[in-house]
């Protein structure tokens, strides 16, 4: 009987995050087009045809359709389909990490609004200033539901990456966005200080990673830009999920 009750809410959480990853595309295709995300229907990008339930149902549609528009026959971006099959993983990682209670919705938020960066900036350079007030109200949020991280720590998060981020920006031409430079400055309300740092270094090695990747393949050069937030959410997230016992492992090597 555990196991079914496991397995039954298990599978609610996964549905429940895939469609509102599912909603979530629609923030990502409309925002940096400055269209209106809550009213009007979802149409397909190619004939304008609008869409029908059966059309919008998160994963299946898609697969049953075979990537294409019921009515155009235009491809349809299976980058949609992983968006919502990512709302599913994370939705279940939250659920696993604090079970079916506040805490756990309030992470999924977090990573609702990460996800959306990542993917607008990935496309379009930029992270809209919406996207950094929705993470400060959920790191305000998250001041109640995670009492064990200290308003001192979340007031010394905001500043200890978006900081030394402002001052390179302001003595390297192109060194780091205004974007990403709030969205630290925001994200730091709900990590702390600790776990900040932590997402900061993850992000610059796979960022570092990434650029090496694309020098050694000739398609970027020394003085090439790239979108630096996709990186920056991944390194959130990794942290916040794992980062505590990363620093224990790590401190624990050396006594400490």
């Amino acid at each position: 009987m555990d196991l079914f009750l496991k397995i039954t809410e298990a599978v609610l959480a996964a549905l429940a995050g895939m469609c509102i990853f599912s909603f979530l595309n629609v923030v990502i295709y409309r925002v940096p087009r400055h269209m209106n995300f809550i009213t009007g229907r979802s149409h397909c990008t190619r004939c304008g045809h609008a869409l029908s339930g059966l059309d919008m149902i998160p994963v299946v549609s898609w697969l049953c359709l075979r990537g294409k528009c019921r009515y155009c026959k235009a491809p349809v971006s299976a980058r949609y389909t992983v968006v919502e099959l990512l709302g599913g993983m994370l939705a279940l990682l939250s659920v696993y990490q604090y079970g079916f209670q506040w805490k756990a919705l309030t992470v999924f938020a977090f990573f609702a609004v990460l996800t959306a960066v990542a993917f607008v900036d990935a496309d379009t350079m930029e992270i809209p200033d919406g996207f950094v007030i929705a993470a400060a109200l959920v790191g305000v949020i998250s001041i109640f539901v995670f009492p064990e991280i200290s308003l001192v720590s979340r007031l010394i998060g905001i500043v200890c990456v978006s900081g030394p981020m402002l001052l390179l920006a302001m003595l390297i031409a192109g060194g780091f966005g205004g974007g990403d430079i709030k969205l630290m400055a925001a994200c730091g309300i709900f990590m702390g200080w600790k776990i900040s740092l932590l997402a900061m270094f993850f992000a610059a090695l796979a960022g570092g990673a990434y650029g090496v990747i694309l020098m050694a393949r000739k398609k970027a050069g020394r003085k090439s830009q790239f979108a630096f937030g996709p990186f920056l959410c991944v390194g959130m997230a990794a942290a916040f999920l794992w980062g505590e016992k990363i620093l224990n492992w790590y401190l624990g090597m050396y006594g400490l």
